[in-house]
C-alpha cells in the first residue's frame, strides 16, 4: 500500500512538472513568434498578409505541442500504467 502511495505522488509531482514545462515551452515559442513576426512586418509592410497567415499556423503546432504534453499528463492523473491493477 505504500509503495501505490509513493507512485501516486511521484505521479502527481510528474504530473506537474509536464504541466508547467508544456506552458513554459509554450509562451516562449509565442514570445519568439510574434517577435519574429512583428520584426517581418516592420521590415516589409507588404508582406504582413502573408506573414500574418503563416505565423498562425506555427502558433498552431506550438500549441499543439503543449496539449499533447497535456494529454499525456493526463493519461498519467487518470490511468496510471504504474500502478499495479488490484
Amino acid at each position: 500500500m505504500e509503495n501505490i502511495a509513493q507512485i501516486q505522488g511521484m505521479t502527481a509531482l510528474a504530473v506537474g512538472i509536464i504541466f508547467g514545462l508544456g506552458a513554459l515551452g509554450t509562451a516562449i515559442g509565442f514570445g519568439i513568434l510574434g517577435g519574429r513576426f512583428l520584426e517581418g512586418a516592420a521590415r516589409q509592410p507588404e508582406l504582413t498578409p502573408m506573414l500574418q497567415t503563416k505565423m498562425f499556423i506555427v502558433a498552431a503546432l506550438v500549441d499543439a505541442v503543449a496539449m499533447i504534453g497535456i494529454g499525456f499528463a493526463l493519461f498519467f492523473t487518470f490511468a496510471n500504467p504504474f500502478v499495479p491493477a488490484g
